[in-house]
């Protein structure tokens, strides 16, 4: 008998940072609206090492619960589960395979970074146990894996069983350069215009990649150094 599961997705996206100022900026200008929900990166991470990123929320229906399965799969809880302001709870983790991710309890805001991200993807070292990770203890459904030229070993995961692809586990072993973490792809509708935004502000580019499906994407850095990607949906045809 297949177990149910309650849909776990990404419920809200934060930036956290340096400068949240010139960050709000950035994005109100890359995405055309003032959205952002944008934090300044707190001193005590700062001092753990910590560099700018996007942080995104799971809504889970149990925090602790949740906290307590992560942890015994090999998760570091880095904080308290403090009340949200709205009714609920959220806390911050370490996932077993080294991406930051947080956890929220219901009701929870709907304010989003950018609208919904239109695709997420966890880069880590151990595609397998992040896999078998996420699939038990949120139900998501590990769909066959695929190449992408250049860019490697891909797992497509969608939140629940039958459902649409809404994102990818990355295998990034031995790829220089490339860290553990959760990846934001925000839809642009012209990613070439974007693409030079983001470099007339300071931010970093990588060579945009032409999925099969025929979506183009771009993985960036903005100026303050988060990691972000831009996706432009297939071309009308």
């Amino acid at each position: 008998m297949r177990r149910h599961y309650p849909m776990v997705k990404f419920c809200r996206l934060e930036l956290r940072t340096t400068d949240a100022d010139a960050a709000r900026a950035f994005y109100a200008n890359l995405f055309g609206h003032d959205r952002a929900v944008v934090w300044p990166l707190h001193e005590q991470a700062l001092a753990r090492g910590a560099r700018p990123h996007w942080l995104g929320y799971l809504d889970v229906s149990d925090v602790e619960r949740t906290i307590a399965a992560f942890v015994q799969r090999g998760a570091t809880r880095l904080g308290p589960a403090p009340a949200t302001g709205v009714g609920g709870q959220a806390s911050v983790l370490r996932d077993p395979g080294g991406a930051i991710v947080a956890v929220s309890s219901p009701p929870t805001s709907n304010a989003n970074s950018a609208g919904d991200a239109a695709w997420h993807v966890l880069n880590t070292t151990d595609a397998t146990q992040a896999a078998a990770n996420y699939h038990e203890l949120f139900g998501w459904e590990i769909q066959p894996r695929v190449e992408v030229p250049a860019q490697g070993v891909f797992h497509p995961f969608a939140w629940q069983a039958g459902g649409p692809s809404v994102g990818a586990i990355a295998d990034i072993t031995g790829m220089a350069g490339r860290h553990a973490h959760w990846l934001f792809f925000f839809r642009v509708d012209a990613l070439d215009s974007a693409i030079a935004a983001t470099q007339a502000a300071g931010g970093l580019v990588l060579d945009p990649t032409v999925l099969p499906s025929g979506e183009r994407i771009c993985v960036c850095d903005d100026p303050q150094g988060a990691a972000f990607a831009l996706w432009e949906p297939q071309a009308s045809t």
